[in-house]
């Protein structure tokens, strides 16, 4: 039999399960397992003569998203299945519990997310045209066409474009508010609640700030302001306990800044704009070739949008505090 002090340092007899560390790590574990074995399938069918012969379908603007979507699509459902069998197997949590009961209040706080998201872009749009450091090259583009006018790729484009950032926000919000910051919040509660939600938001908006650093065009400072980024999703999370204001707003300040507005989303572009513009003002307050949120102006942004998600949790439910269900969630049986 192990020595009862090590039993007591893996495992936590008053929540029967895991402690936080290993249960982070047996999930991490887990995701990895699954994203290894499905990437090995997806490569062995990409590879085929079947799908080589499909790869004339990718050509062209809308179809090459098609391309990026069944790789978002394949990544999203691989966070969504390691994060269920995570909370099933290791946690003992419900699925829901991660910030997704998909009730009528859940629906208000996500489309007030996706408001104060498509709000905020728009105003750093208006900003840095007003400023002149942004111009206006043309509407209604696509990389394929490069031309303005409405045609079948541009509607296409925007629609597989809105598809893949649906994805993108339900898998990173899953994955790194839902699952990591409750895990770390309730691992780190016998600091104090506050201390705990303050230390898990800060520790999970580095990690999504880490993730973005491949991107292109990424520098010390895009990966310090998409941390940020992560402080005010998780400021939605954190407040009302579900993850319907993070998704909304995820989603709309994606797709409003790319398929919208032309900007680069995090120095990644869909080749789709309703709106083609030029960057041409200084980088340290546009973002330059990363986007707005490498710049000052997204910076600004981005503490309007803390202010209003805080407000908007007060009017929610006449006061700001924060969620006991991010530290205390209920375990399944």
């Amino acid at each position: 039999m192990f020595p009862r002090a090590l039993t007591t340092l893996f495992w936590n007899a008053d929540s029967d399960r895991l402690r936080m560390p290993w249960r982070l790590l047996a999930g991490t574990v887990l995701l990895v397992g699954l994203a290894v074995v499905f990437g090995l399938l997806f490569q062995a069918l990409v590879s085929t003569t079947r799908t080589g012969a499909l790869a004339s379908l990718f050509a062209g603007t809308a179809n090459s998203l098609l391309l990026s979507l069944a790789g978002v699509l394949f990544t999203t459902g691989v966070t969504v299945v390691g994060v269920y069998l995570a909370g099933r197997l290791v946690d003992r949590r419900r699925f829901a519990d991660f910030g997704l009961h998909l009730d009528r209040a859940w629906r208000v706080d996500f489309a007030f997310g996706v408001a104060l998201g498509a709000a905020l872009m728009t105003g750093i749009f208006l900003v840095e045209l007003g400023a002149g450091w942004l111009a206006v090259t043309g509407t209604l583009r696509t990389s394929a066409a490069g031309a303005s006018g409405p045609t079948a790729s541009l509607v296409g484009g925007l629609a597989l474009a809105f598809a893949l950032y649906v994805l993108v926000a339900v898998g990173e919000e899953l994955l790194l508010r839902g699952y990591l910051l409750t895990n770390l919040a309730e691992g780190l509660r016998g600091l104090g609640a506050t201390l705990a939600v303050a230390v898990a938001t800060l520790l999970s908006s580095a990690v999504f700030g880490l993730l973005h650093v491949g991107n292109p065009n990424a520098t010390a400072v895009s990966t310090a302001n998409v941390a940020l980024a992560g402080v005010v999703l998780a400021a939605g999370y954190v407040l009302t306990g579900e993850l319907g204001v993070s998704v909304g707003f995820h989603l709309s300040w994606n797709f409003v800044q790319g398929p919208v507005f032309g900007f680069p989303v995090s120095g990644t572009s869909r080749g789709v704009a309703l709106v083609a513009v030029a960057e041409q003002g200084p980088d340290r307050w546009t973002g330059g070739e990363f986007g707005p949120e490498a710049g000052l102006v997204g910076v600004a942004a981005l503490v309007v949008g803390l202010a209003a998600i805080v407000a908007w949790a007060r009017y929610r439910t006449g006061s700001v505090g924060l969620s006991p269900a991010v530290w205390t969630p209920e375990l399944r049986e």
